[in-house]
């Protein structure tokens, strides 16, 4: 714990000592990367910081209901200065986007994440893979070392966690996050109102969109490793967001047998963005997505792999086949 404080104490001095930054998540941003920008950036401005937010998609529709949401804005055309430039929940430098590209100098970077991938970039790290989201140690953070925090932070900060931890429910899931939570509560947020607005307030494309997921669902491995696809044309056709696909994988996974889900994304760049998820440490996803030049958690992972879809599906399932029968 020593260890934590001493680098907390790291990142608070140099949070005091500056003035401008800009706070910045991956692309394709979910609910821990947005929840957390804001948090941060609430906490910094209370203290009279000048904060800019942001993320190269933008503050996405279904999490506009987060308080202060307008905070996060898509990076500016031309690059500005800062005196700290601060990233958040982003395991490769390079995912960052156009937000990366919108900071033109900065005296400092600080990169904080959870992701076990992570190389450790920038000039003051830290990364704790035990952490089940970035949110739970920007509570800490803050916490720590004293910052501001109100229910509007909270708030955000709730929903990081909860969405990272699949509703408090995934493995990495510990008493302390539970403590968190039960802390964040306390403030007065409205827990029944915020679950519903994040898992039960989705546009009606997006069970349109499952639908036709399901419709290509195959298995393989003995029924052991399960996937669906999406190409551009149906993606074009029922005009879904790329936010829309967060957390349909979920129900390949939940699928009673299966051990790997993966879900296969045709991107119009010439690429596929895969996503995986395991359901144990034996199967480590994060290894096979690293063979593809991507990476993540040992139970949810991802990469963008060039080629076309069908080339790309024959051999990534191919890969983890051979690793699932490896294991058996």
């Amino acid at each position: 714990m020593s260890a934590v404080r001493s680098k907390f104490d790291e990142i608070g001095r140099v949070l005091r000592e500056h003035s401008r930054f800009a706070i910045l998540s991956h692309v394709r941003p979910d609910g821990d990367a947005l929840g957390c920008q804001i948090a941060l950036a609430l906490s910094l401005q209370q203290l009279g910081k000048e904060v800019r937010v942001w993320n190269e998609d933008g503050m996405l529709e279904k999490y506009s209901f987060l308080p202060r949401a307008e905070l996060l804005n898509k990076p500016p055309a031309a690059p500005e200065d800062v005196d700290v430039a601060i990233a958040l929940d982003t395991a490769i430098q390079n995912r960052l986007g156009t937000a990366f590209a919108a900071v033109r100098s900065a005296k400092m970077w600080i990169n904080i994440d959870h992701h076990l991938s992570n190389p450790g970039y920038g000039d003051l790290v830290y990364v704790d893979p035990t952490a089940p989201a970035t949110g739970q140690i920007i509570f800490d953070l803050i916490k720590n070392q004293g910052f501001p925090f109100n229910r509007e932070i909270a708030e955000n900060l709730f929903a990081a966690i909860s969405t990272d931890t699949g509703s408090f429910q995934y493995p990495k899931t510990s008493a302390r996050t539970f403590e968190i939570g039960a802390q964040l509560v306390c403030t007065g947020i409205n827990v029944g109102r915020l679950n519903q607005q994040l898992y039960e307030n989705y546009p009606r494309r997006r069970i349109e969109l499952l639908r036709e997921l399901l419709r290509t669902m195959r298995f393989a491995s003995e029924d052991r490793v399960a996937s669906f696809s999406l190409n551009l044309k149906t993606a074009a056709a029922l005009q879904v967001l790329p936010e829309d696909n967060e957390g349909l994988i979920d129900h390949l996974r939940a699928i009673r047998g299966v051990i790997v889900a993966v879900f296969f994304e045709e991107m119009s760049d010439g690429k596929v963005r895969v996503s995986m998820r395991s359901k144990t440490d034996d199967i480590d996803v994060c290894v096979i997505c690293q063979k593809f030049g991507g990476g993540g958690h040992t139970l949810a992972a991802g990469a963008r792999v060039r080629g076309t879809l069908a080339e790309v599906e024959q051999r990534v399932l191919e890969e983890i086949c051979d690793v699932v029968k490896s294991q058996s």
